[in-house]
């Protein structure tokens, strides 16, 4: 499996005015001699596997190391060659292909130890997408680093940075990237009740003809929960929408069309939303009386005044970083709501 990608566009293709643009303008030499030029001081070893992202959509989105360092390579082990055919041909460049999908992942690694052996520089590319990043890659990189080589890795697109970037979450906790949503309906829910807890945004991975099934267990789940869904990234029609499961489902069935393509998930984390349904006026206070009271007693006098739920603020208290006393109450044992 790989990063979410629409099954009516092949992976990383252009715009529809793309092609043209790539065979027709000088625009494509000139990149890649200012992506020389800039690399031309850096130092890789003669015997160097360089893991590669490559556009999860567009193939503008390449980077221009990326190019002056492809062109450094002996050759390029791939998950998908086809898709690894397009880009390379894209941007003019053209190397033997290996195939490394996952299947035969252990059985590529072996193969490009062999190249390394002989001193040869090796790119592997996911079809797209960064590798490894729920995408083939970690045994060759392992395999090399084991066997004595070096191990370089050229950023890029990400189809869970690219969604988080734009969602507007608060990430000062961090996230959480969960992989794919199971498939069958025990597993989904045991996934999501996990995932649900979490005091960090989860970004999961959905297909399209799951994405229905995956929001009505978190319609029945959590109700209220925010979630923002993007699909189509860095593509002619990406979308953003956001809003409660019961939102999204209504979102699906306005257009056929909505279903389509490959999905990315992001649920909102669990303190932001408890914070959402206590009274804004409580927050405040809980966390300038937990400065002179234990959490547990700001809480209940809070509570008392606000109409919030005592617990939910206590547990929201006990999330902030460095608010009062509750952190270090909590660790003493000795502060319980």
């Amino acid at each position: 499996m790989s990063e979410p990608r629409s099954p009516e566009s092949p992976a990383c293709a252009p715009s529809p005015a793309a092609p043209a643009l790539l065979r027709t303008s000088d625009a494509t030499p000139m990149a890649l001699a200012a992506a020389r030029a800039l690399c031309a001081s850096q130092q890789i070893p003669a015997a160097c596997l360089l893991m590669v992202a490559t556009p999860i959509g567009n193939l503008a989105d390449v980077g221009l190391r990326t190019l002056a360092l492809l062109q450094r390579c002996d050759l390029v082990a791939a998950e998908d060659t086809r898709a690894a055919q397009r880009l390379l041909k894209a941007w003019g460049l053209s190397l033997p292909l290996l195939r490394a999908d996952r299947h035969r992942e252990q059985a590529a690694a072996q193969q490009v130890l062999r190249h390394l052996a002989q001193g040869r520089r090796v790119a592997f590319v996911s079809d797209a997408g960064t590798p490894a990043i729920r995408d083939p890659g970690a045994a060759l990189a392992r395999a090399a680093r084991a066997a004595g080589h070096a191990v370089l890795a050229l950023p890029g697109p990400s189809a869970v940075t690219t969604a988080l970037s734009a969602s507007g979450l608060e990430l000062d906790q961090g996230y959480v990237f969960a992989g794919y949503v199971p498939a069958t309906q025990g597993q989904r829910n045991d996934f999501y009740a996990s995932q649900l807890a979490s005091p960090r945004a989860v970004v999961c991975f959905e297909t399209p003809h799951r994405i229905r099934d995956s929001l009505a267990a978190l319609l029945d789940l959590a109700p209220r929960r925010r979630v923002v869904l993007a699909k189509e990234l860095t593509k002619q029609f990406e979308t953003f929408v956001e809003g409660s499961a019961e939102d999204l489902l209504r979102w699906l069935d306005a257009d056929p069309h909505h279903a389509q393509g490959e999905f990315v998930l992001i649920l909102e984390p669990a303190a932001a939303h408890a914070a959402a349904e206590l009274p804004q006026q409580a927050l405040p206070w809980a966390l300038r009386l937990a400065r002179e009271l234990p959490a547990s007693r700001a809480c209940a006098v809070v509570a008392e005044m606000t109409g919030a739920d005592r617990r939910a603020l206590y547990r929201w208290l006990l999330e902030q970083p460095g608010r009062g006393d509750a952190g270090q109450a909590a660790a003493r044992g000795g502060d319980e709501a």
